[in-house]
């Protein structure tokens, strides 16, 4: 089980690195799939494992002067989504005490992942009719960012599709452009998230193990999909996209059933 935890990390993080999703929203569902260990547990090495991953990619970025990061509106934004990620992690611990059941929880989680990526879907094949805007107001781009950040760390995904949509729609970014101005807000709410966790002694139990080869596998995909992001074109990056939407709304609704014990 130790192989199946890194080997769904790095290529997890390396496709999340080439299309800007951080990998969680692979991870997250796919080890849920497994039931190996809670979903508390896996929301926490999920978002560790997606931290160690954009840490990576937007240093090596930046580093080799490759950036794309459009700082006057990917700082605030990242600054709503380190706010969003200490709110998110509230709201999920709250649901915890509310639900007092962890699979309901668990389809909580893996529903909202589906409708929210279906929607992404949705707008992703539609996006040659949209008209997209080009929002500057650093109110309005925080409000943003808090929204990216309470969404992505409630769902334990780093940041997903919903990143990719969001800079494409409100700041008319290319998909390339968003997929590193992606990798950076999810790095700023993941760290949060994960400071947020540490401070309040919110740690789930888990095998120390896995969390040292899940941040090997994080840190080793966003250095291949670094290399394979800057040599792949534009509509690569966007049919890679596309079929992971449709693997994750696959695999979601799969979980929602499993939780809910439907089957």
């Amino acid at each position: 089980m130790y192989l199946i935890f890194f080997l769904v990390s790095i290529i997890a993080c390396t496709v999340g690195a080439i299309c800007g999703i951080g990998g969680g929203v692979i991870i997250k569902p796919v080890l849920d799939a497994t039931k190996v260990m809670g979903v508390d547990s896996i929301s926490f090495l999920s978002g560790t494992t997606v931290l160690s991953m954009t840490v990576i990619s937007v240093f090596k970025s930046v580093s080799k002067k490759e950036a794309s990061i459009q700082w006057k509106i990917g700082t605030p934004l990242a600054i709503g989504a380190a706010i969003g990620g200490i709110i998110g992690k509230s709201v999920f611990q709250y649901a915890y005490v509310i639900l007092k059941n962890e699979d309901t929880v668990g389809a909580l989680q893996s529903f909202t992942l589906a409708v929210i990526t279906i929607g992404t879907l949705i707008y992703t094949l539609q996006s040659h009719k949209i008209k997209t805007l080009n929002v500057s107001n650093i109110i309005t781009v925080t409000a943003i960012g808090l929204a990216l950040g309470l969404i992505s760390a409630f769902l334990g995904i780093g940041g997903g599709p919903i990143n990719i949509v969001v800079l494409s729609y409100f700041f008319s970014m290319a998909t390339k452009k968003a997929a590193i101005n992606s990798l950076y807000v999810i790095m700023f709410s993941q760290f949060t998230s994960f400071i947020s966790t540490l401070l309040t002694a919110s740690v789930p139990e888990f095998d120390i193990l896995y969390l040292i080869l899940m941040v090997i596998g994080g840190v080793a995909g966003g250095l291949i999909g670094g290399k394979i992001n800057s040599k792949i074109s534009e509509k690569g990056v966007d049919k890679l996209f596309i079929i992971l939407m449709i693997f994750i709304i696959l695999l979601n609704i799969y979980n929602t059933a499993e939780f809910l014990h439907l089957w």
